[in-house]
Formats: C-alpha cells, structure tokens, sequence
C-alpha cells in the first residue's frame, strides 16, 4: 500500500502513528474552525494545515526520540563490550584498589 510515497507504512518508522495523529488533528482543527466561523471551504482549508502540520510535527518528535534511543542503547552496548573486555585486569574501574581504602 502506497499513501503518500511512503511506499510501506507498516514497516516505516513513525509513518503509521503520524498519518493517525494528522487525521485526528485535521479533524479537531477543521471542526473547531467550522464552528467558530460557519466557513465550510476556509474550514476544510484549515483542517488540510492541520493534518499537514499535525502530521510533520509528530513524525520529525517520533524520529527524533528515535535517534535518540538509538544513541542510548549503542551506548549501552559500548558499556557492555569495555565491561566484558577490562573485567578482571587492572583497568577495570569497578576493581577496588588496595590504597583506597
């Protein structure tokens, strides 16, 4: 299924979730603007903004919490791999030294 040019939005990130959010904010926004001012054309050309904006402002917070899980959980696996590789030796940080104490 193809809307638009997203090719799959099954298996996008975010595009599914952003589509869903935009509707609703189209809807909100040409609704409230229709009962506000009884403009039917005005009020379907806000509900088009809204779905735009709505749409764009959920899929670029999405991907960006994305990105930044991302960089959390590589993080975490560089963590991982330095515990495994200095556990043991003198360059374990988690060794207690004999001065220390």
């Amino acid at each position: 299924m193809k809307v638009m040019g997203i090719h799959d939005i099954q298996n996008t990130p975010c595009a599914r979730e952003s589509i869903l959010h935009g509707a609703g904010g189209s809807l909100v926004a040409g609704l409230v603007h229709f009962l506000a001012t009884s403009r039917v054309k005005r009020s379907f050309d806000v509900g088009v903004a809204g779905f735009m904006l709505t749409t764009l402002g959920s899929w670029f917070y999405c991907r960006y919490n994305n990105a930044k899980l991302r960089v959390q959980q590589r993080m975490i696996q560089d963590g991982i791999k330095n515990k495994v590789i200095y556990e043991g030796t003198n360059l374990d940080p988690t060794q207690k030294k004999s001065g220390d104490l």
